[in-house]
């Protein structure tokens, strides 16, 4: 969306600002000092020359000549490094100082200001004083007012809370501060075309991208009418707008799919902006699934089991080969829906207690979780199948809201031989590459396969029993810190 040309007018003011504390203030006694300690030295050095030449005591002029010299250099040379010392912080230390003990943190505002001349310079100025640099800047105009969103480089031992009541006072409101990381680093356009270049290659990447995009939220796939029979509360695709539906804090966009997807971000009310770039990339991943693809009719066993990973093939062809103790070799790939007949088998092979230490429920409807779990709109699914191409394991990994799970099922008789730590190990890489900040799985407390194979991630775990259904969860990264001040 276009900047409006006031807040063009206020960062303009503020880079002069900026510039002009940079250099910092111009005192004329200063130079006034310089140019009378220049005309001394020169006075004393004409005097003494014509004393020396015309009197008898020529050596001893001459030394105290040079020492009057040296005294004049050593006055220039302090009062020069006086005039240039840095002043010190709020704190009374000075700022090299405070800045070689304690590197800069990094955080995301948002605050909502009047849409008028000098409110965005308002806001820079009070930064400024806290000592705190923008290195990122986006504006969201809303007519009367605008949102603008910052990338902060704050000294560590600013506190949240102070920096959100100076941005109050500069007249901003509605104001969101949450820790940033070495990510947000990355410019806006760049960090959306690595989104829609992940959600062209890989189908299973949009609700992915649309949480990165879109910072922490919820995002739910609703099923149509049709696929779903009884008409729920929920919107269903064929009663969501074919550009979608911004609710504040809810958008409703058409599934390309069927059905409807349904983000939410109770904290923070989305902005026109981000809703076009949301819709942008969902339009894309719809383009794609309609366009027929070469790929599609690869060779049998390309990542995707059979011809036709997918409705056209996007999906990552990479395979690993792992090699078992016992010297038997498997094969790990990417799975989705193309692989159901072949899951459905594995589940005629497994017992009835590996079915229930995976699904907690009857064992009769173990089949019909299969189009949720192998669906990339819900997640992703890892597979493990032997040299002769029959599928031997599967391990999930589902986003879940703010949170994300992990399962697996593995043939009873290719348990104990590492596929399912194997599995586990890149379904948490995948995690963390999306940046969750922990997984958990849902198992049975004699289940000591799954409880061995966390236990051997090496990542903090939390445990929590109730009626033997044990919940462990495993943490990614540290929690980010997050604020918000004034009226939602």
């Amino acid at each position: 969306m276009t900047e409006s040309s006031a807040h063009r007018a206020d960062r303009r003011t503020a880079r002069r600002a900026a510039r002009r504390r940079a250099r910092g203030p111009h005192h004329w006694r200063h130079d006034l000092v310089e140019l009378a300690a220049l005309f001394t030295a020169v006075t004393v050095a004409d005097s003494i020359a014509k004393t020396v030449a015309h009197g008898p005591d020529g050596p001893v002029l001459l030394v105290l000549s040079a020492a009057a010299l040296l005294a004049t250099a050593g006055i220039h040379t302090w009062w020069a490094r006086r005039r240039h010392h840095p002043p010190p912080d709020p704190g009374g230390r000075p700022a090299a100082e405070g800045s070689a003990q304690e590197p800069p943190v990094l955080w995301r505002l948002r605050a909502t200001v009047r849409e008028e001349p000098g409110s965005l310079a308002a806001l820079c100025a009070v930064l400024a004083e806290l000592r705190v640099d923008v290195i990122g800047l986006q504006t969201h105009p809303l007519g009367e007012v605008t949102v603008d969103e910052f990338l902060l480089r704050a000294p560590r031992a600013l506190e949240a809370a102070e920096l959100g009541r100076a941005v109050a006072a500069a007249g901003g409101r509605d104001t969101w501060l949450e820790r940033a990381d070495a990510h947000d680093l990355v410019d806006t356009p760049t960090r959306v075309l690595g989104l829609a270049t992940r959600t062209a290659l890989d189908s299973a990447e949009l609700p992915l991208a649309l949480r990165q995009l879109l910072g922490r939220c919820t995002i739910r796939s609703v099923p149509s009418r049709t696929a779903g029979g009884q008409p729920g509360g929920e919107p269903h695709g064929d009663e969501v707008p074919e550009d979608g539906v911004l609710e504040g804090v809810v958008i409703r966009m058409r599934d390309p799919r069927g059905g409807t997807i349904v983000v939410e971000r109770p904290h923070l009310p989305f902005t026109p902006t981000e809703f076009a770039r949301a819709r942008a990339l969902v339009e894309l991943d719809a383009r794609l699934d309609a366009q027929p693809d070469s790929r599609s009719a690869g060779p049998a066993g390309a990542l995707g089991a059979g011809p036709g990973a997918g409705p056209a093939g996007r999906m990552p062809r990479r395979r690993e080969t792992l090699t078992l103790p016992e010297g038997n070799e498997i094969t790990v790939r990417r799975a989705d829906t193309c692989d159901l007949e072949a899951a459905r088998a594995m589940h005629r092979r497994c017992s009835a207690r590996t079915l229930a230490a995976r699904y907690h429920g009857p064992v009769r409807d173990a089949d019909r979780y299969l189009d949720h779990l192998l669906s990339p709109r819900f997640g992703r699914t890892l597979a493990a199948e032997t040299a002769s191409g029959k599928l031997v394991a599967l391990g999930h990994l589902m986003w879940d809201g703010d949170e994300t799970e992990v399962a697996l099922l593995v043939e009873d008789v290719w348990q104990r031989r590492g596929i399912g730590a194997e599995l586990l190990r890149r379904l948490v890489a995948m995690a963390a590459e999306a940046r969750c900040e922990s997984v958990y799985a849902v198992t049975q407390s004699h289940n000591t396969g799954m409880v061995a194979a966390m236990r051997g991630l090496g990542l903090p775990l939390d445990y929590q029993v109730e009626e033997g259904t044990l919940v462990i969860t495993a943490r990614l990264v540290p929690v980010p810190a997050a604020v918000r001040t004034g009226p939602r």
